[in-house]
């Protein structure tokens, strides 16, 4: 088999070839979440003022799809309320604040995400990019620029229906939180996270009468650069669109 750059990833994170984690080193652990500006922080609807929601899960499942094209109506604080906590819902922080339990499944319960939100009609939030602070469940200003639409837009190499989006959600990976325990195996784990949280996004957005599509096409450099996160140990690894079907 040829030497790729994918094959010697594998090869490099197996078991046999790992280096003892800084966790295995007795080296602190890193935070549950980034730092943020108190001062710039919204309130969220709480999970517990979230409505129930019966569905047939079945039907769910079954209707499944990736959907680019959406009407031109907002979404409400409450449904994005409701979105964020199907994806990254902290349930539970366990004893002195070394893991979490959230409503999406995580290597060793890291959940080494951050959630970026492009919001373009989202009721009572003005238009701009945000960060979800999950141990809060509160949203947090990022970048209010009349251009940041367009800029996420052209990071994600021009796909328009990121512009046409209610909202666009952004997972970047910390990746000192995965690889603290699991070393360079972690990586493999970020990805694999990532899948967990979009497909509960899927799932939940349908629920709501919206429809999501998920994106990994995208410049890396530029969309870290226009996160404002340096893109080596924190970059993003998925990106997906929400809008009114």
């Amino acid at each position: 088999m040829s030497k790729s750059i994918g094959h010697e990833f594998m090869v490099k994170t197996r078991y046999e070839n790992l280096e003892p984690s800084t966790q295995a080193k007795h080296m602190p652990q890193p935070p549950l979440e980034a730092l943020y500006d108190q001062a710039r922080v919204i309130d969220l609807p709480m999970p517990e003022d979230i409505p129930a929601i019966t569905i047939d899960f079945m039907a769910a499942v079954e209707l499944r799809t990736s959907v680019r094209d959406y009407q031109h109506m907002p979404v409400s604080l409450l449904e994005l309320s409701f979105l964020l906590w199907c994806t990254q819902g902290v349930k539970q922080v366990l004893g002195g604040n070394k893991a979490t339990l959230r409503t999406v499944p995580s290597a060793g319960a890291r959940h080494a995400f951050e959630t970026y939100l492009l919001i373009n009609r989202v009721e009572g939030i003005k238009p701009g990019l945000y960060r979800f602070l999950a141990l809060e469940h509160k949203l947090m200003e990022v970048n209010l620029e009349d251009n940041i639409a367009e800029e996420i837009t052209k990071a994600c190499l021009g796909q328009n229906f990121v512009t046409n989006s209610a909202v666009t959600f952004i997972w970047a990976a910390d990746a000192p939180r995965m690889t603290w325990r699991y070393g360079e195996r972690g990586y493999r784990y970020l990805h694999l996270d990532a899948g967990h949280i979009c497909q509960n996004l899927y799932l939940s957005a349908q629920v709501i009468g919206c429809g999501a599509c998920a994106i990994a096409a995208f410049d890396d450099e530029y969309i870290n650069r226009t996160l404002g996160i340096d893109g080596d140990q924190q970059f993003v690894v998925y990106v997906a669109t929400v809008g009114k079907r």
